[in-house]
């Protein structure tokens, strides 16, 4: 991958992607990280790509002040957790725990983030093998293992071993998020790909999904700004 410089205040970097399988330059901006990036085939010269960017620069500015920053926990601040906001809060005892709209957590702030992370991954475990385990019983399909990874590209997966993966992320969505996406990945325990048989397996086991997928293409990206390193 190579980059270039769009001139201007400020200079604006943008990295180079080429590929065989591109058919025309397309160039993005990421809503998590603000990295501007040029996809093009492999065969363009580097002239055409800095022309077409050159072009387009008003563009690329106005996407990348649109971009809300990322976000580090802190104490006094509130966090999103089941779909409602729980208020940061330095605590006596040594793990984190949930006291109503509170979360306690040990007062040392260089270690919040990685505590609070183990908290939501905790969390997110119970929650989603119970709605796994009660999906997969309406559907009369055993699942396999269930892991949880950060994952920014999607929010579930299934194996074709009828293993589960989820992004643990899914525990600061609304609770009927969180439960649609493991629906959806049960139901693909029956098929594997995205069929109007498939859809008709979902609508089964969770018939009210239009609105938690619109709320992850709205909304799902602000889960993946929060930082816990």
């Amino acid at each position: 991958m190579g980059r270039l410089v769009v001139e201007g205040n400020p200079p604006i970097e943008v990295d180079i992607r080429r590929t065989a399988r591109a058919r025309r330059l397309t160039l993005r901006v990421s809503r998590l990280d603000g990295r501007a990036t040029l996809t093009l085939p492999a065969r363009v010269p580097e002239r055409e790509a800095r022309a077409f960017v050159q072009d387009r620069s008003g563009w690329l500015r106005a996407q990348l002040a649109s971009v809300v920053p990322e976000q580090r926990p802190a104490f006094g601040q509130t966090l999103p957790f089941r779909g409602g906001r729980v208020t940061l809060v330095p605590g006596a005892r040594r793990g984190v725990r949930l006291d109503g709209d509170r979360l306690l957590a040990p007062p040392e702030a260089d270690r919040l983030g990685p505590r609070l992370a183990g908290f939501l991954k905790t969390q997110a475990r119970e929650v989603l093998v119970a709605a796994c385990d009660r999906h997969a019983a309406v559907l009369g399909r055993p699942h396999g293992r269930i892991t949880l990874r950060d994952t920014r590209s999607r929010w579930g997966s299934c194996s074709a071993r009828g293993d589960l993966m989820f992004s643990w992320r899914l525990i600061m969505a609304p609770t009927a998020v969180l439960d649609y996406v493991a629906a959806h990945e049960v139901a693909h325990l029956s098929h594997m790909d995205h069929s109007p048989a498939f859809w008709a397996a979902v609508t089964r086991l969770f018939p009210d999904h239009a609105g938690p997928r619109r709320w992850l293409r709205e909304e799902g990206t602000a889960l993946h700004r929060i930082r816990f390193d």
